[in-house]
């Protein structure tokens, strides 16, 4: 009995010791990981990037920029696709609801179109309806992160929170999981776009887009057709605000204009580079 009693001790003794030193491995590996992080983030360029391109004639894809686009294909991301499939790929940027989703939804659905919503936290938390009838209308959500902020000025743990509180809310609500990610106000950095994708997230930018964002501009709806329709490309990642009642009133047209001129649209899961 004694020797038992012995052997058992020694055993636990054993078992404790063992414990203690695995949580030591894991406590200097978790250490390590943490600090390469760090590192390689601090490492990384901050020079803010502003998303800007230089249009081109006859339906040619715009320029990107160099710099910007090799960026953008380093890490992985979307901005333009392929220069030979007549493939393009609507998305919203939505910071707040001004009137006009509904509206988008049902011409969206009635063109049988599926789109990309990118969406601020004030706007998931503001309008649950919409952001459901979008799921269920088999369109995409993306992360337009919390409160909008550029995200250069931002520290490694403050880009992280911008967009994991906002990931975590809409998969609370909505069972959804997003993976796509637009930098708020077009700008971003190495260091930015690579803490996003350590999360999970495929960074959007876009190859067409038009000053459509101020309410003080809207009436224009003639420049509006004719911004996108003549600057329609193959592979074209087009950028529109739901914030535009003009956006909202062409949609439809524009939508079968586009698929007459024999264009195709499809859902950033489909991105052909």
């Amino acid at each position: 009995m004694r020797k038992f009693i012995k052997v058992f001790t020694l055993t636990i003794i054993s078992i404790f010791i063992i414990s203690i030193s695995v949580m030591g491995i894991k406590q200097r590996e978790n250490s390590i990981t943490q600090n390469t992080i760090a590192t390689s983030t601090s490492s990384l360029s901050n020079q803010k990037i502003g998303w800007g391109i230089k249009r081109a004639d006859n339906h040619e894809q715009p320029d990107l920029g160099s710099k910007n686009k090799e960026l953008i294909n380093k890490y992985q991301g979307i901005a333009m696709g392929n220069s030979e499939k007549k493939y393009v790929y609507l998305t919203f940027d939505e910071g707040y609801e001004a009137g006009y989703t509904p509206r988008i939804l049902q011409v969206l659905k009635e063109n049988d179109v599926k789109a990309c919503f990118f969406l601020t936290a004030h706007f998931v938390n503001t309008q649950e309806g919409l952001v459901k009838e979008m799921i269920e209308g088999g369109h995409t959500i993306g992360n337009h992160t919390v409160n909008h902020k550029s995200m250069p000025d931002l520290t490694d743990e403050k880009v992280k929170s911008e967009v994991m509180d906002l990931h975590t809310v809409v998969y609370q609500k909505f069972g959804y999981e997003m993976k796509y990610i637009r930098p708020p106000r077009g700008e971003f950095s190495e260091r930015t776009i690579s803490i996003t994708n350590s999360l999970g997230y495929t960074t959007v930018m876009w190859s067409l887009a038009y000053d459509d964002w101020d309410e003080n501009k809207q009436g224009r709806e003639e420049y509006a057709k004719k911004k996108i329709l003549d600057n329609i490309h193959p592979g074209a990642v087009i950028l529109l605000h739901g914030n535009s009642k003009d956006n909202t009133n062409v949609l439809d047209e524009v939508i079968k204009e586009v698929k007459n001129m024999g264009y195709e649209f499809k859902k950033l899961d489909e991105f052909a580079k």
